[in-house]
């Protein structure tokens, strides 16, 4: 959940009662800091925001880097800093000197290996609420704790020197565009919540994938994914906790108390794409393959399946490069790799070459200039896109990210999906923005496996605070729809869509699935005229097009805050075509304060109003058996 400051305040007032909290005792091209570490690589043409550690390198000038890192970066919401930390292959940390990492803003950790056993890190890898109130002592949340990555290592979590609670767990307090991945933990617990600090230690989505874990606490989670992972153990959880291939995850069948949903097996899954330095020293980027009905990690017994593409074949980009020349580099086969930087683009990057493979660093990101399209991927079988952050610019793009091309004639392949994993997109935030749709697929077989498509509810484009600001931002960051689904099964793995200005999801094309649906509607449309759908009130937060005839969604909630007018009603949370073959599974609608949505999905559920805040009307079939 995304809110702005005022908005958070009011949150952690109100919702106490409706979720269950853990406590301590029941469990571009800057430097990375302003003095870098004389013992901290630089890798020639990643720039000077990629920066490398060897295991042979004094933790103490490891540590001193990150944290130095982290201390520019841990309250840098809305910055243009990017960076990216990547561990070679061995042990960093010793029992008595443990590694202990904070991570921030924008900023990736990852390890070098071509396996998670490769770089072994003892100590933590953690992320902690912000205290956003009194001098930092008081309403401390995770609910901004966004943009960050960590992936391809394994954690022998050690609190050595950390106090009595904080040395209890390696703490991950995060919400959405956070994604963990290739990790193996093990050691101590892992917690989705900081209940070290004052409450009310919110926080609200997450991803986990290809990860073996120990056991796990969830907490005050509101949703959270995890897919093609094994855990321990699994306590908690709020509205929505949904597991997809995990081997030793709860099952659902008390659903929703506790509220968890669980598949057995990944109909479609691709892991994202790894940088690793081979035996003799030299970088490739691991593609791994495709598959249907898995479970369990990639890694565990052998290298991921896919293919090894050398780093020598991907044109490596940095912010200051023009569109021309990335695209010209694509044209003759290259492969694209975006460091960590803001780049500004003024016409569409084209991945147009099947099992084309684009992968950005430190959450690179590409900001739409002029009406742009930053990037397009062409209607072909196996186009990757992995690790990038899109943001509309000011003046209005018609898409953020078109896939294929809906007037064109596809060649797709249900055996080698166009894939987007970890692919973020902004509408506001840092500054003002505008598009039509920020990503539309037209292509058939994608997958999308993990992605955050946000209007900015809250940022620093200049709007004053209160009932005025939102009426501003509401006629100002012009985003109507976020996710359009086009074309025939696609599945999406982490579908997290919020606050567009009519429907945030709709799902036209048929055979469509989807694990894991999150979606906050706009806080702020000023009357109830702003927010009509024709005679209908309101826009549902996932609508499934009438033509649809085989559809199906596994756990999913839509949640409603018209903080701008509280008077404000929404129809249906969920609107689908009454047919046998669209399904939904554990869906829910949720009122956080301010608003009403009158029923859960086409007539069906309670209202979602102001007498039952932070209580999930749920449904758990629809139809009904």
């Amino acid at each position: 959940m995304s809110t702005r400051p005022s908005g958070r305040r009011r949150l952690g007032r109100l919702l106490a009662a409706g979720l269950l909290l853990v406590t301590a005792g029941t469990l571009t091209g800057t430097s990375a800091s302003a003095a870098p570490s004389q013992y901290a690589n630089t890798v020639p043409g990643l720039g000077a925001n990629v920066t490398v550690f060897d295991p042979g390198m004094p933790v103490e000038q490891i540590q001193a880097t990150l944290d130095a890192t982290h201390a520019k970066q841990v309250d840098n919401e809305m910055g243009t800093e990017r960076y990216a930390y990547l561990f070679k292959p061995g042990t960093y940390g010793t029992a008595e000197k443990p590694l202990q990492i904070k991570v921030g803003y924008y900023t990736e950790i990852s390890g070098l290996g071509a396996s998670p056993s490769d770089v072994v890190i003892n100590g933590k890898v953690e992320v902690y609420n912000r205290c956003l109130e009194n001098g930092g002592t008081s309403n401390c949340l995770a609910l901004v704790n966004f943009w960050r990555t960590l992936s391809n290592l394994t954690i022998n979590v050690n609190g050595a020197g950390q106090d009595g609670c904080r040395a209890s767990a390696n703490f991950w307090a995060v919400s959405q565009a956070v994604s963990l991945r290739r990790l193996d933990i093990k050691g101590g617990n892992l917690s989705l919540m900081d209940y070290c600090t004052a409450g009310p230690q919110y926080a609200s989505g997450g991803f986990i994938a290809d990860s073996n874990m120990p056991d796990v606490v969830s907490g005050s989670q509101q949703q959270w994914i995890t897919r093609n992972s094994k855990v321990k153990s699994w306590s908690n959880g709020v509205w929505n906790q949904v597991f997809s291939g995990v081997e030793g995850a709860p099952g659902d069948a008390a659903f929703p108390n506790p509220p968890y949903t669980t598949v057995e097996q990944t109909p479609v899954s691709r892991e994202k794409p790894y940088l690793f330095v081979d035996a003799r020293g030299r970088y490739n980027v691991r593609v791994p393959s495709a598959h249907r009905g898995t479970s369990g990690t990639s890694w565990d017994q052998d290298l991921t399946s896919g293919r090894t593409i050398p780093l020598s074949d991907f044109f490596v980009a940095k912010p200051s490069d023009p569109v021309w020349k990335i695209n010209a580099a694509l044209t003759l086969g290259k492969h694209l790799l975006l460091t960590p930087g803001v780049y500004n683009i003024d016409r569409s990057i084209t991945a147009w070459r099947p099992n084309t493979v684009v992968l950005g660093l430190g959450h690179a990101t590409l900001t739409a200039v002029n009406g742009a399209t930053p990037l397009t991927v062409a209607d072909v079988p196996g186009v990757i896109v992995a690790g990038v952050t899109i943001d509309a610019g000011t003046k209005e793009s018609k898409t953020l990210l078109r896939v294929g091309d809906k007037h064109g004639i596809g060649i797709s392949s249900p055996n080698n999906p166009t894939t987007l994993s970890d692919v973020y997109f902004r509408v506001g935030g840092p500054h003002i923005g505008k598009t039509d749709t920020a990503l539309e697929v037209d292509s058939d077989n994608v997958l999308i496996d993990h992605t955050w498509v946000w209007r900015a509810d809250h940022g620093v484009e200049g709007f004053t605070e209160g009932k005025n600001g939102d009426t501003d931002r509401w006629r100002t960051n012009i985003g109507r729809q976020g996710a359009v689904i086009n074309g025939d099964n696609v599945t999406a793995t982490g579908l997290f869509v919020e606050h567009f200005q009519r429907y945030n999801t709709t799902w036209n094309g048929d055979k469509g699935t989807t694990i894991l649906y999150q979606n906050e509607l706009p806080y702020d449309p000023p009357t109830q005229a702003d927010w009509m759908n024709g005679k209908v009130q309101g826009y549902a937060g996932y609508k499934v097009g009438n033509r649809v005839r085989t559809h199906t969604l596994y756990g999913a909630g839509v949640y409603v805050f018209n903080q701008n007018n509280p008077t404000i009603h929404t129809a249906n949370g969920f609107e689908v075509p009454d047919r046998p073959g669209v399904k939904l599974h554990h869906i829910m609608t949720v009122n956080l304060s301010a608003g009403v949505i009158d029923h859960v999905v086409n007539g069906v559920g309670a209202p979602a109003d102001t007498t039952k805040v932070g209580q999930p009307v749920y449904v758990n079939e629809y139809p009904a058996p």
